[in-house]
């Protein structure tokens, strides 16, 4: 029996839409009915599957990004994690980051979708930006890496929802200054804060934030530098 309150690899997406003009990022609402945040407007995301691992990707996530997911990680996970990220992306809004190719044989059942629309999962444009570890006491943890990308970089409409699943309802591009008027969970707030300024940069970040929330300690870690933290991220 599958322990649910343990903790999770997972990936969350934040997809930027006119950086240079008025930013934007796509979001939708979780289901009353969700165990984890109900309500919540939240970006797409969720846990690795097991079968994350084996996928291709046509593109790996690039330096110094690769680095920093293998800090306190396995290696092997990182690019699990990029294909993770870009099957929620597709599962939950129908957009494709990808680029045109043909899969190797038969893709799994749920790539089949996909890779329906000709193309291969590709994390090249993928800038790691963040990581948390669920708080204790939640009725599901996740330590998740968030992944920021350029709408450009899609290879879908960015405005058809159509392929997407039910799981995030009211899919919208939210303009980054009025996002927090939405109901968000803390951290989607705190990780907000760093997309506004990547939004003026779109070099990686110096220094990726960590909030550590392990059941024995809990720390705010910027690269390699620990220091206490302070407040409650809920």
């Amino acid at each position: 029996m599958t322990d649910k309150t343990a903790i999770r690899n997972a990936a969350t997406i934040i997809v930027l839409r006119d950086r240079e003009t008025a930013p934007k990022v796509l979001m939708g609402q979780r289901g009353a009915k969700a165990v984890f945040m109900p309500n919540m407007f939240v970006f797409p995301g969720g846990a690795v599957d097991a079968g994350d691992a084996a996928i291709p990707l046509a593109g790996a996530i690039p330096d110094p990004c690769i680095g920093r997911l293998a800090e306190d990680s396995d290696p092997a996970l990182v690019h699990a994690l990029g294909v993770a990220a870009i099957r929620e992306l597709w599962e939950e809004t129908g957009q494709v980051l990808g680029r045109p190719g043909a899969w190797d044989g038969t893709p799994p059942e749920d790539w089949t979708g996909f890779a329906a629309t000709g193309h291969l999962p590709d994390a090249s444009s993928l800038q790691f930006v963040f990581r948390a570890i669920t708080p204790p006491g939640r009725p599901r943890r996740f330590d998740a890496r968030f992944f920021l990308t350029d709408a450009e970089r899609l290879a879908s409409d960015p405005d058809d929802f159509t392929a997407a699943s039910d799981e995030l309802s009211l899919l919208q591009w939210i303009p980054l200054e009025k996002a927090r008027e939405f109901d968000l969970p803390f951290i989607t707030e705190v990780v907000l804060a760093e997309v506004a300024q990547r939004a003026a940069d779109p070099a990686p970040p110096a220094s990726v934030p960590f909030f550590s929330n392990q059941d024995e300690s809990r720390e705010f870690r910027r690269l390699r530098g620990l220091v206490p933290l302070r407040g409650r991220p809920d």
